[in-house]
């Protein structure tokens, strides 16, 4: 168990680099006068590189080891964060937070096989359990240390914190035992499936990042897609004639791993998107302080310190995993059903506890213990190529998720307001830039007055508008989380099945 505490505190740096990083825009956008599009890069591309590099690190570690790939991403991630932080523009910087991001994907994935490979039985739920409460904690404070690293030290402290608990874990990296490393891995590598895949998701993931700014029938997104098609067909080609694939395509026909696996994608749409775009939501239309928001948010977090170990004793006593899976899912569909019900403009904050609570806890109950339960239905041999595919479908579809809640947020924002704005002015361009300022959370955007229509009737109708747009977001949303449940119950109750039949 010595070792355990390294892999948790660099499984904590990742989410809260996430999750904290954002909060710093502001500041970063002051003191680089970055462009808008730049300044967002900022996430997107430690993201991107996160996403699409899980599945090539993991399949790198199962051949060359995991404590070797595990601390290769550690020193990966530490330049990155040291370039971050002493970079002189936003373009050095976004190349910073890219390299940042590759090494984290390093990260992740080896450190939870360096996890798995190393326990059985209830020893691994227990060390999963507390997998998912470190990286509940590294999401529910990233905001709020890195705020009080930005309110006191400024934005770069927080890039070099990364950095000193980065470095932390390479001083103390004997402790972190060796495993089996394959003579022959660095010469049977399939390093031309990796370059095709990460082509292919990076190309996928970023036309649909790109898609709000460009359009969906923008010519450069449907080549972004056409090509990510393209590099996805060739790479399953490519992986059916290697002698020793990045991906093993046995994976994809275990019904376990893939039910367990869709549990990443039903917290991603669940509760990841709420963690996005939820606080703009309470600023805006609830007309919240940004204090109020910050404690309202708490309600949504809370439930990740707990959650995870309240699974691991459930398992641990004898609780069949469909049972709290299912459970976990309930409370996720449940939690965003209420929310869409109730949520109105000036609602109390008390009627928005049970809901958050419930999506927090949905979130929380599978937190750490969907990776001991997808792992444990693979070979050992395979463990970090599995621990890279379930992180693929968690950061994949993570970025996938926020995104098309974005563009659909804008989208339907567009159809609430248009009919009211167009008295305002006859120009396109102006009436989607009014509206990708207010889908944005300004609604305080600057729309002319005019005797058609008054401030106050200007801050009514956006306020409406955009309550009206996220509520057509939350159905989606519940629409998405009811049939991945359904599939989710499928594929676990027949893998059960079959395990009791043999």
């Amino acid at each position: 168990m010595g070792f355990v505490p390294l892999i948790l505190l660099a499984i904590f740096v990742v989410p809260s680099s996430i999750s904290g990083t954002a909060i710093a825009l502001p500041a970063i956008a002051r003191d680089t006068n970055a462009d808008l599009t730049l300044l967002h890069w900022v996430v997107n591309a430690f993201n991107l590189t996160f996403a699409c590099l899980t599945l090539v690190w993991g399949a790198l570690s199962d051949q060359l080891g995991r404590k070797r790939c595990f601390l290769a991403g550690v020193v990966i991630y530490g330049v990155g964060s040291f370039i971050s932080g002493m970079s002189p523009n936003i373009i050095v910087l976004d190349i910073g937070r890219a390299l940042a991001g590759a090494g984290a994907a390093a990260v992740f994935s080896c450190g939870i096989a360096l996890l798995s490979s190393n326990f059985e039985g209830n020893k691994r739920v227990k060390v999963f359990a507390l997998f998912g409460t470190v990286a509940g904690l590294g999401v529910s404070l990233g905001p709020t240390l890195s705020g009080l690293l930005l309110d006191t030290l400024g934005w770069r402290v927080i890039f070099y914190t990364h950095l000193t608990l980065l470095s932390v874990i390479l001083i103390w990296s004997k402790s972190i035992p060796r495993d089996e490393i394959s003579a022959e891995g660095r010469l049977k590598f399939d390093y031309l499936g990796a370059l095709f895949f990460a082509g292919a998701l990076f190309s996928l993931i970023l036309a649909i990042v790109q898609s709000s700014q460009w359009g969906w029938q923008d010519p450069g997104t449907a080549a972004l897609v056409l090509l990510s098609a393209g590099l996805f067909v060739v790479f399953w080609q490519q992986e059916k004639r290697h002698p020793a694939p990045m991906l093993d395509l046995s994976l994809l026909t275990s019904r376990a791993f893939i039910g367990y696996s869709l549990i990443t994608v039903a917290g991603s749409f669940g509760f990841v998107t709420l963690l996005t775009y939820f606080p703009t939501y309470v600023t805006s239309v609830l007309q919240m302080s940004a204090t109020a928001a910050g404690l309202t948010m708490l309600l949504l977090t809370a439930p990740l310190l707990v959650f995870p170990n309240v699974a691991g004793r459930l398992l641990a006593g004898g609780v069949p995993a469909s049972i709290v899976v299912m459970s976990s899912l309930g409370c996720l569909l449940v939690g965003v059903l209420s929310l869409a019900w109730i949520s109105e403009p000036n609602l109390q904050f008390v009627y928005l506890v049970v809901p958050l609570l419930l999506i927090g806890a949905g979130f929380g109950l599978t937190a750490g213990m969907v990776d001991a339960l997808a792992l444990q239905v693979v070979p050992e041999r395979k463990s970090g190529m599995a621990a890279g595919l379930l992180n693929t479908f968690r950061l994949g579809s993570e970025a996938i998720a926020v995104s098309l809640y974005g563009s659909v947020l804008a989208t339907l924002l567009h159809d609430q307001l248009n009919a009211e704005l167009s008295v305002l002015t006859g120009d396109a361009a102006t009436l989607r830039g009014w509206v990708n300022d207010i889908a944005a959370g300004k609604l305080n955007t600057t729309i002319p007055i005019s005797d058609a229509m008054s401030v106050e009737r200007i801050l009514q109708v956006t306020i409406h508008g955009y309550d009206g747009a996220f509520h057509g977001v939350l159905w989606l949303l519940v629409s998405v989380l009811l049939i991945l449940a359904v599939v989710i119950g499928l594929l676990i109750r027949d893998a059960q099945g079959r395990s009791a039949a043999g």
